[in-house]
């Protein structure tokens, strides 16, 4: 039974369901209910100030899992049992609510009888104040409250945390999301905004294969080598390194003092000369004629262009001629302690020294559009816009931090509407609340920091980081989880788990550079990927768990299709270690750490949806790397064992029951990581030949499904030859031609 109580003040203590979740709760905390459930906390003070920090009460014993920046610009996650593990610049808190003490074994899976459910906390914006949590010492609860703007002051904050609880905890995050979006009004949850059509399509970025030394020879040589192998990207995200910009504190032919490359400025809005060269090789003379050469020869749907949000890491050049007209000023970062209490940033400690040229917000929005303009005018589909969070250190005579990444914000998807109308817009550095609950409109975003490829020790900190922060993202975006390198020691295990993420699926090889068999794993020959329908997120057995530094823990990583589950179970363990955290004595070296651990059908969420009537609670599972079939009952399990960077990937197919006890599931693909997001449809007919099951499936390969019996013909058009095993029920067919949804039938 569900019970609505909504959170409040009882005796001193926050009661949630009846449960005491804080104790000690000071008599300056208000908790005003919002909907039957939910309601927020807040605090008041005798005194007004631009900052304050609130004891919320002590914490009980609860696991819980936080969501904190760990430095400007990137969120981790963090796992604990008391409030004095609870770091800084939480903007995330879920809380498990059960007693420590019958914690079952995860590992030896010993399923539990108990029901626990969720209480979340989500420190939001309230007017022009921006909230984080943080615990202390003494297991205290702390919420901080700021406007980064000594001018901003107030003396109350009554909206700063939302509290909810549920027994689902997606459901609960996504609830939880839908009632801000609606009590605020300053953001919306992603099913109410439009998603760029390049997530569905494989993609090129230039970043890690040329860094800012990018050039029109490098990007044509790029494009060829993928078309030769057979795997033309169709999206292109041209990075850092086409911008005309200038450096005030290093001569030409000097070396950079260190830092100071955090200080380039954004000198004109066009190319500069290395993209306007007339002897270059392919004849092009600029931006404009570069980008139709590569979309007509390589066959490119979309070209994306980099700039950062303020225009470039140190803002615009004041002196520049092209940019007077945007009344660009020197600004001086102010960090707030949130910035430098975990972890300081290279970029903003330089950028406090040399400035920011920063545009005046009254003319923000005629620089996007002058930009976008021009980008349009050259053939430029989208743009990712970088280095977000720069904006809540430059918010002091602006109103502060919300209000001043607001108008930026607002500003950059108005003309981001104007110009690209499909919302082709990545967004990346913008893990602060500030600007996550003022995104309107858009719809993609970066969740977590760089894929690193020359740092072996961030492989599985990457993977674990997306995952996690994709849980609150989610909601808000399509989270982006970076380019990867196809040719790399990590490759598989980043291939896969893009597979299974709902997101974009580029690389960024060097020219030559390419592993061709990763590849084929992830992207059909039309250039266009089996991308599944939700944000990967951990199951629920691993939310409380660490799946990089406990020494035990299997991630497991759930998502969708339009007619299966897919799982995807990772050894992240002995490759690394988060930052601020000491490093176990149960991590061992690189590649010595193999650990077992289960998987279940109902691992994956929501699979009651999708299974239809026909559903008799049992699962088609089908093993990836091993390509083994088995089949589970709904609450069945599998043992698997892997070792370090070691990954296996599940399509759980529900298996319906159709006519004369004929068990049937489709699985899709059996060659690409998700296989299942090749299924579009299934049906099923009796007609005077028979039974008969038809499937709607994409791409080519090996197509399987599993079937009880063997049919007397399958058709793909005409009748086709096929596979059957009696032994595990393992039925293929072999499409070819196009990568177009065709029917494929099964006549029993």
């Amino acid at each position: 039974m569900v019970i609505l109580d909504t959170p409040n003040i009882k005796d001193g203590c926050l009661m949630v369901r009846s449960k005491v979740v804080l104790t000690g709760v000071p008599e300056n905390v208000v908790v005003s209910p919002i909907s039957s459930g939910s309601a927020f906390i807040g605090a008041t003070s005798t005194s007004p100030s631009s900052r304050h920090v609130f004891s919320l009460g002590t914490l009980g014993a609860f696991r819980f899992l936080s969501l904190f920046r760990v430095k400007i610009w990137w969120m981790i996650p963090c796992v604990g049992q008391s409030g004095s593990e609870i770091p800084m610049e939480t903007q995330m808190l879920l809380l498990e609510a059960k007693e420590v003490s019958a914690f079952h074994d995860d590992v030896s899976y010993q399923p539990t009888t108990e029901n626990p459910f969720y209480i979340l906390f989500l420190p939001v914006l309230d007017g022009l104040f921006r909230t984080s949590l943080q615990g202390t010492c003494a297991n205290e609860l702390q919420i901080c409250v700021e406007s980064g703007d000594a001018n901003v002051q107030t003396s109350q904050a009554l909206e700063a945390l939302f509290v909810s609880s549920g027994d689902n905890p997606y459901e609960l995050i996504k609830k939880s999301i839908k009632i801000l979006e609606k009590h605020k009004g300053t953001f919306c949850h992603v099913e109410n905004k439009k998603i760029p059509a390049h997530l569905d399509w494989f993609g090129w970025c230039t970043w890690d294969a040329f860094y800012s030394e990018v050039d029109p020879q490098g990007i044509e040589e790029g494009l060829k080598s993928f078309n030769e192998g057979g795997f033309s990207p169709k999206f292109l995200i041209i990075d850092d390194g086409w911008q005309e910009t200038e450096n005030e504190f290093c001569e030409e032919g000097e070396t950079l003092i260190e830092g100071t490359q955090f200080a380039t400025r954004l000198v004109d809005i066009k190319e500069n000369s290395k993209f306007k060269n007339p002897d270059s090789r392919n004849g092009c003379t600029d931006l404009h004629e570069f980008i139709g050469v590569i979309k007509q020869k390589y066959g490119l749907k979309f070209v994306y262009m980099w700039h950062a949000l303020a225009g470039y890491w140190g803002g615009v050049l004041p002196s520049s001629e092209k940019m007077k007209k945007y009344n660009p000023k020197i600004s001086y970062p102010i960090q707030s302690p949130g910035n430098i209490g975990n972890l300081r940033d290279i970029a903003m400690d330089s950028l406090e020294k040399y400035g920011v040229g920063l545009i005046d917000p009254k003319y923000i929005s005629d620089f996007y559009n002058d930009l976008h303009d021009y980008l349009v005018s050259c053939g430029v589909d989208g743009v990712k816009v970088d280095v977000q969070n720069l904006l809540e250190t430059l918010g002091s005579t602006y109103g502060g931090r919300v209000s001043i990444t607001r108008r930026y914000q607002e500003a950059l998807e108005q003309s981001i509407a104007r110009h690209f109308r499909d919302n082709n817009l990545i967004c990346c550095m913008s893990h602060n609340s500030d600007s996550i609950y003022s995104s309107k409109k858009t719809a993609v975003a970066r969740a977590s920091e760089d894929f690193m490829p020359r740092e072996p020790t961030f492989q599985t900190l990457h993977i674990a980081s997306v995952a996690f922060n994709s849980l609150l993202l989610g909601e808000i975006v399509v989270p982006d989880w970076d380019m990867f390198h196809s040719k790399h020691d990590t490759a598989e295990f980043h291939g896969a788990v893009r597979a299974l993420g709902g997101c974009a699926v580029y690389v960024s090889d060097k020219p030559g550079n390419h592993d061709f068999d990763i590849l084929k794993k992830l992207v059909l020959p039309d250039g266009s990927i089996l991308r599944a329908k939700y944000a990967g997120r951990p199951t629920r057995d691993c939310l409380f768990q660490d799946p990089v530094m406990d020494g035990k823990s299997l991630l497991k990583i759930w998502n969708l299709n339009k007619v299966s589950g897919v799982l995807g179970i990772f050894n992240c363990q002995g490759a690394g270690s988060w930052p601020l955290k000491q490093v176990s004595l149960d991590i061992t070296n690189t590649g010595s750490t193999s650990i077992s651990g289960f998987i279940r059908p109902l691992d994956v969420e929501f699979l009651e949806e999708i299974a239809g009537e026909n559903w008799n609670e049992e699962f088609a599972v089908y093993a990836f790397n091993s390509g083994s079939l088995s089949v589970l009952p709904k609450n069945g399990n599998l043992k698997v064992s892997l070792a370090t960077l070691q990954c296996e990937i599940y399509t759980i197919s529900p298996i319906g029951v159709f006519s004369d006890g004929l068990r049937f599931a489709p699985i899709g693909l059996l060659d690409m990581y998700n296989s299942g997001g090749a299924v579009e449809t299934l049906s099923c007919s009796i007609e005077l030949s028979g039974c008969i099951i038809k499937v709607k499936g994409r791409g080519v390969g090996r197509f399987g499904v599993y079937s009880s019996s063997k049919p007397r013909y399958c058709k793909v058009g005409k009748k086709e030859e096929f596979n059957y095993n009696a032994e595990d029920g393992l039925l293929t067919v072999q499409l070819q031609g196009e990568c177009d949804p065709r029917d494929i039938e099964f006549v029993f």
